[in-house]
């Protein structure tokens, strides 16, 4: 008894394998097309020095009394003019429904945000307070990777939650939980500049710096942390000039609103009632080399008013 072939049925067989995987490549091959064509690749305008979004929670849910799809909010987007949306209402959704949602319009996501993080705190002194916001932030991750987007906005927590080093200690330690997972789906972790108590002084006036904010920031020394600086937010605090030369390339996205410092209060961007110095934001946009996603975070609504926003943003960053 011999396991040795007669040598024509071992050429016979090494032939019928070479058929075999050639036919196995061919259709490896057309599968691959087959799905290359039905699940496109979503790109935002390329050559774009500052890209215009919007928050997905601007766009209206229903027009004409009739119930959009998620899909269908993406295309108004896309209509008005944006390049792309920030998904802000990443925990009503699972990330298969945003990556199909993206496909099907056509319409990239950039990001992706869950606003539960103001009440499931990575600064609470409760830990399972602190695991949710942890959990829900992982899945923002997710659900950003599975868009096509770079990054997920965090409100870290709240000054309330005990002292300053206490809370940045709890927050830092958190955040440190999620960076593995950040950069294994390539997505950065960028805190907002908020009305939180964190970072800032909220009684004191003008002219505050952003030095604590960049301290916190560096204190991670990692690249999959940066800043998602709000403009308006902090206009009333500082020069946004001067906070965007301090952050530099902390500085990954910009959020966009208008203000008022003479009424104290949230108004449409470049309106007459905004105060807020533009051409000093065009002149520190350009000092630190700026290019990326700009997201609109005002009032919303249908084709019109999206497209009234987009139009104001442009204006605010000398792009009309």
């Amino acid at each position: 008894m011999t396991d040795a072939l007669p040598e024509i049925s071992r050429r016979s067989f090494f032939a019928a394998g070479a058929t075999l995987a050639a036919a196995g490549a061919a259709a490896s091959q057309s599968a691959q097309a087959a799905e290359g064509a039905s699940t496109p690749i979503i790109v935002p305008p390329a050559g774009k020095r500052i890209l215009l979004s919007c928050k997905l929670g601007m766009i209206a849910k229903k027009v004409d009394g009739k119930d959009l799809t998620l899909t269908e909010r993406l295309k108004l987007a896309g209509q008005a003019g944006f390049d792309g949306v920030d998904f802000d209402e990443a925990g009503s959704f699972t990330a298969e429904q945003a990556r199909d949602a993206v496909r099907e319009s056509g319409v990239f996501v950039h990001n992706a945000i869950n606003h539960a993080h103001w009440g499931q705190r990575l600064t609470s002194p409760k830990e399972e307070e602190r695991a949710t916001g942890r959990k829900n932030i992982e899945h923002c991750l997710r659900v950003s990777h599975a868009a096509g987007g770079s990054g997920v906005l965090i409100v870290i927590g709240h000054g309330k939650d005990g002292p300053a080093a206490e809370i940045d200690e709890r927050a830092r330690q958190e955040i440190k939980k999620l960076i593995p997972l950040a950069a294994s789906l390539g997505q950065m972790i960028l805190f907002e500049n908020v009305w939180n108590e964190m970072h800032y002084d909220h009684a004191k006036p003008p002219e505050q710096t952003p030095e604590r904010f960049v301290q916190f920031i560096d204190s991670f020394n990692s690249p999959w942390i940066g800043q998602y600086y709000d403009i308006g937010n902090h206009w009333k605090y500082g020069q946004p000039r001067e906070w965007l030369k301090a952050f530099g390339h902390r500085a990954v996205k910009l959020d966009v609103k208008g203000f008022s410092r003479a009424k104290s209060k949230f108004v449409d961007i470049t309106s007459e009632e905004d105060d807020l110095p533009w051409g000093e934001v065009q002149k520190g946009l350009e000092e630190i080399g700026f290019t990326g996603w700009t997201t609109a975070e005002v009032g919303g609504g249908g084709l019109e008013r999206l497209t009234i926003v987009r139009k104001q943003m442009e204006k605010a960053f000398g792009l009309s």
